[in-house]
């Protein structure tokens, strides 16, 4: 069975197959390497070989002389590029490079941030003090790169006075110009109002 594998990393497949010219300056490489066979797992008679520090192009040879080179450098024969013709080998510690991709993915999504929609729900009657604590609130949002949905609540027959509820929306948009630029803009949903405000 072969082994399964996030990510050979484009940057590095792409070294790797330009160095061994397999790729055009036009054609883009978009291919993640999920499934890697190794070693005694890799099926092809003949393979292009790229040595671990990748300065040094050891060309088309047999599988079976790939595993004996691995075996002396004590390193493992990994098929990154299977559909080339003949496919390309790499010389590498497997497992070592797996513990370190894993390393950089943890660390990736630690620095992720996913970015959430908060609210901020508002009257047409609202009083200017009122108004102002909302927007603080919207602001405080927007600083942390959260959008904002500001949604304008109406009761009985104020919804027939959308016009109000646009001017209320066109207000906030005003207020946090300097932080947040309008991404949905105002529209009616039922008996309600929003707006979505992204921050800049």
């Amino acid at each position: 069975m072969p082994h399964y594998f996030f990510c050979l990393g484009l940057n590095n497949a792409a070294a790797v197959c330009g160095r061994a010219g397999l790729l055009s300056q036009n054609l883009e490489v978009k291919v993640i390497f999920k499934e890697l066979r190794i070693n005694e797992e890799i099926r092809a008679a003949e393979i292009r070989l790229v040595s671990d520090n990748e300065d040094e192009q050891l060309g088309i040879v047999s599988v079976k002389e790939a595993l004996r080179v691995a075996r002396e450098r004590e390193l493992d024969l990994v098929e990154i590029a299977p559909n080339a013709k003949p496919p390309v080998c790499k010389l590498m510690d497997y497992g070592k490079y797996r513990f370190d991709q894993l390393k950089r993915d943890k660390e990736a999504k630690k620095n992720q941030r996913v970015v959430s929609l908060k609210e901020v729900k508002l009257r047409i009657n609202i009083e200017e003090h009122d108004f102002e604590v909302k927007a603080k609130n919207a602001q405080k949002f927007l600083a942390g790169k959260d959008k904002v949905k500001v949604t304008i609540m109406f009761r009985g027959r104020e919804i027939t006075h959308p016009e109000q509820g646009i001017e209320l929306c066109r207000r906030m948009a005003e207020r946090l110009a300097d932080v947040a630029s309008v991404e949905k803009a105002a529209k009616v949903e039922g008996r309600n109002m929003t707006m979505i405000l992204a921050p800049k």
